[in-house]
């Protein structure tokens, strides 16, 4: 096997100070955690002055029983304020409080220069649920635009919420929401022979974490099989590399990928029959194509110089993936079914981790340049690539899009710490994420759920 460089070496990652380049690619970065019980902290960070004015307006309990914990108009403002769409009313400046349409005074929300407003309320459902009824507005024409209700059980309502949020997203964007959808991070606490790691899933706003998988070992490189339902993940259990899948609901796990050297940087095809990874089975870091039914193996590139990090396409003909057979990482292109590979980012000396957006059209990266490492946006969709600066950080990696594009999450290094951000397609709003007591790195964005 060739001596790799020092960027592609995860144990030297593992080892390295905080000061060292930051950007090496995402299945070198074995940050994980414990932190079973431990919940991601946010607060938003910048804001777009050009976002829609909206108003949701508290939803009161008006029930026999016990008010549910979850502040359900709270948890829907929360979401289109991050997304940067939208700017909603602080409730201090809600000058009334309409439960239902017949309540409605528009010359109030006029003077306030609100576009929209939401209004609703809390009823018993039956059988210890809760039933939210909510209605959207559009102020300046006095229009129902939308009139819903959804039953859920006390530890459902922000699923409830996320998904309100959704509805009122599309319904004035004309694009679906993906506030209920959820995120899968490594995090890591301790150091040395006290370190731990685990696998997480969250909502997409940090909410309720569950821990999928613990190890004493690094785990690294999570990816969301298209239905939601498993995780991909690297974990050097053992001392050497291996690919698994786990079953979130379940629990249960398969081995996928063992072989002699490399096994990292699992990616599952649109259609969730396929992986991608990158194995180093035949000397040199080179990406693979796995049928997970039949286990049959495809080499897809072959090259002196080091391929790694898959990512596919939208349609699943095409792989992206990073390579220095330029002298530099950079992000290239190939035919999923193997071919000629074409080089895809030419701005900056260092560009690695693509994420495709689900229409195509961009291509975030970790894009370097001396020893400052920023999320940089390739935009594709006029032609000519333009390029653009999502985070402001010097030490930020790993960018994985929502599912309908609109927003990326990715992770940062702040005083020697790991966080993670979702920022807005325009850069203008971001969320920040912190695990108290810990680090945690590698977020991967998960598809859109069903209800």
């Amino acid at each position: 096997m060739k001596k790799l460089p020092r960027w592609y070496s995860p144990r030297r990652w593992f080892a390295r100070s905080a000061a060292m380049s930051a950007v090496v690619l995402a299945l070198l970065l074995p940050f994980a955690a414990s932190a079973q019980q431990q919940g991601l902290e946010l607060d938003i960070v910048g804001g777009n002055a050009a976002a829609l004015p909206i108003a949701v307006v508290p939803m009161p309990y008006q029930g026999g029983a016990a008010a549910p914990e979850t502040d359900v108009a709270a948890v829907i403002a929360a979401d289109l304020n991050r997304s940067g769409q939208f700017r909603s009313l602080p409730e201090g400046d809600l000058v009334e409080r309409p439960t239902r349409g017949s309540e409605v005074n528009y010359p109030t929300w006029r003077a306030l220069n609100q576009d929209y407003l939401v209004v609703g309320r809390v009823v018993d459902g039956g059988s210890g649920a809760y039933r939210v009824e909510y209605e959207l507005f559009d102020v300046a024409t006095q229009q129902r635009l939308l009139g819903f209700a959804l039953t859920a059980r006390s530890n459902a309502m922000r699923d409830v919420a996320h998904q309100i949020a959704d509805a009122i997203y599309e319904k004035i964007l004309g694009v679906k929401g993906a506030f209920f959808t959820r995120i899968a991070y490594i995090t890591a606490t301790g150091v040395g022979r006290d370190a731990s790691y685990a696998l997480v899933v969250a909502d997409s706003d940090g909410f309720n974490p569950q821990t999928v998988v613990t190890s004493s070992e690094p785990l690294l490189s999570p990816s969301w099989s298209p239905d939601g339902n498993r995780l991909a993940y690297v974990s050097f259990e053992g001392g050497s590399s291996s690919i698994y899948i786990q079953d979130i609901s379940t629990g249960s796990r398969q081995l996928v990928a063992k072989f002699r050297g490399i096994n990292s940087a699992p990616a599952f095809s649109p259609d969730g029959g396929r992986m991608a990874m990158t194995l180093s089975r035949s000397g040199n870091p080179e990406i693979y194509v796995m049928n997970l039914g039949s286990k049959a193996l495809t080499q897809v590139t072959n090259h002196f110089g080091i391929d790694t990090e898959p990512t596919w396409s939208a349609d699943g003909g095409t792989l992206y993936f990073t390579s220095d057979r330029g002298g530099q990482p950079q992000i290239y292109q190939v035919p999923a079914g193997g071919g000629s590979a074409s080089r895809v980012s030419f701005q900056g000396n260092y560009n690695a981790s693509a994420s495709v957006s689900p229409d195509g059209q961009k291509i975030a990266t970790a894009q370097g340049a001396g020893n400052t490492y920023r999320i940089a946006v390739m935009d594709r969709s006029l032609g000519s690539a333009r390029w653009s600066t999502l985070s402001p950080g010097s030490l930020d990696e790993s960018p994985s899009f929502a599912p309908n594009g609109a927003m990326i999450i990715y992770a940062a290094r702040e005083g020697g710490r790991g966080v993670l951000y979702a920022v807005s397609a325009d850069g203008r709003v971001r969320q920040r994420l912190v695990l108290a007591g810990g680090d945690v790195r590698e977020p991967a964005w998960g598809p859109f759920r069903t209800p």
